[in-house]
């Protein structure tokens, strides 16, 4: 792997000295998310695939910590970790087969457990980065007592490779449930947001919630709990409605996170709105609820006015990014995400002045100046 490492870091300074523009590839499988664009004939070759610096540097399941580099399929990593009864707490999304761990952290990106258990940043513990000088530099550590440098860790999770190449993390894992269940309910989307209200103050095990609209009915409301049996057995009285079978609600789950269910249809741009759950009914067209309704996707709607979903979101205290444009003229003219509030605009500048002054890595793919 030194080999490798050394391969990447000279292709760093030659791009450099070159002054051109790095576009960091892993497995491609979340190249529509953030500010994409096709390469043109005039950045050069300037294509860094870190999917060769791969494989896992340090793992104790004791400890409940993995090192891993970043061109490691995801996949690999989670199989790993299925074997010793751990899991990554966040339930990635993986959206293809070539998803890498790398890849992962770079876009920040959390499946449906993350309501319960935290998001990507919560479970980075260090990183090690190359930056725009041939640099590798190092944060964090291995534990959580250990905090040096750790907010740098953190602020790489949904940093789309801007600060530089993400070359290994160390993430903390959890233990697989000891049980699971699944529970499903009729209702419409009002009173799916009324039952969230009432479960978030009682004491249940509820690792994922979703509402989605189905045609015929007012809508169904998923709820899965997972821990101990005694818990999960009083969280379905409290609860009530239907058990689903076991393989039934696994493949659920992975449809909302894959976004392979129905409702994530491809032929429409795809918002995301993360809101406080207490919102109300945004009546801005089908909507599907996740994480307790903080995270609100819509496929179909006023899609095409950025201006509007941004407006509707922010008025609620939230944002809206345009996850999946379905065409390149959706596109809004300040690109996908929501404008940064003032403060976290001018972190993120500082750091990036600090790690890559020359604006080298994935130029404009998370700020379009930057």
């Amino acid at each position: 792997m030194e080999f490798v490492l050394s391969e990447l870091c000279d292709q760093v300074m030659t791009a450099h000295a070159g002054h051109k523009p790095i576009f960091i590839t892993g497995g491609g499988s979340k190249a529509f998310y953030g500010n994409h664009r096709p390469l043109r004939p005039q950045d050069g070759h300037c294509l860094l695939d870190i999917n060769p610096y791969r494989g896992i540097v340090n793992y104790q399941p004791s400890e409940l910590m993995v090192t891993v580099r970043a061109g490691t399929p995801l996949q690999d990593l989670e199989a790993e970790l299925a074997a010793q009864g751990q899991m990554l707490a966040f339930e990635p999304p993986h959206h293809g087969s070539g998803a890498t761990v790398g890849g992962c952290v770079a876009t920040g990106l959390s499946g449906p457990r993350r309501m319960s258990a935290g998001a990507v940043r919560d479970f980075v513990l260090g990183a090690r980065l190359l930056d725009a000088q041939g640099r590798v530099l190092s944060f964090g550590g291995e534990v959580m007592k250990n905090v040096a440098g750790y907010d740098v860790s953190r602020l790489l999770a949904g940093s789309q490779g801007i600060f530089g190449v993400i070359l290994e993390v160390s993430l903390k894992v959890v233990p697989r449930p000891m049980e699971e269940l699944t529970l499903c309910l009729e209702a419409d989307e009002a009173q799916a947001l009324a039952l969230f209200s009432r479960w978030r103050g009682l004491p249940m095990p509820v690792s994922a919630t979703a509402w989605l609209p189905v045609a015929g009915t007012p809508g169904q409301l998923w709820v899965r709990l997972s821990g101990a049996p005694p818990a999960i057995a009083a969280g379905q009285v409290r609860i009530g409605g239907q058990a689903v079978d076991a393989a039934v609600a696994a493949a659920h789950w992975a449809s909302l996170r894959e976004q392979t269910h129905a409702f994530f249809d491809r032929g429409h741009s795809l918002w995301r709105l993360a809101v406080p759950p207490a919102t109300p009914p945004l009546g801005l067209g089908p909507t599907l609820l996740e994480w307790g309704a903080g995270q609100r996707w819509l496929c179909q709607g006023a899609l095409n006015d950025a201006d509007a979903m941004r407006a509707a979101a922010q008025a609620c205290g939230g944002h809206a990014t345009l996850f999946r444009p379905a065409r390149q003229q959706d596109i809004p003219a300040d690109g996908v995400f929501h404008p940064l509030t003032p403060g976290v605009a001018q972190i993120t500048r500082r750091l990036k002045q600090e790690l890559d002054p020359w604006g080298l890595f994935n130029p404009g793919r998370l700020i379009l100046e930057l």
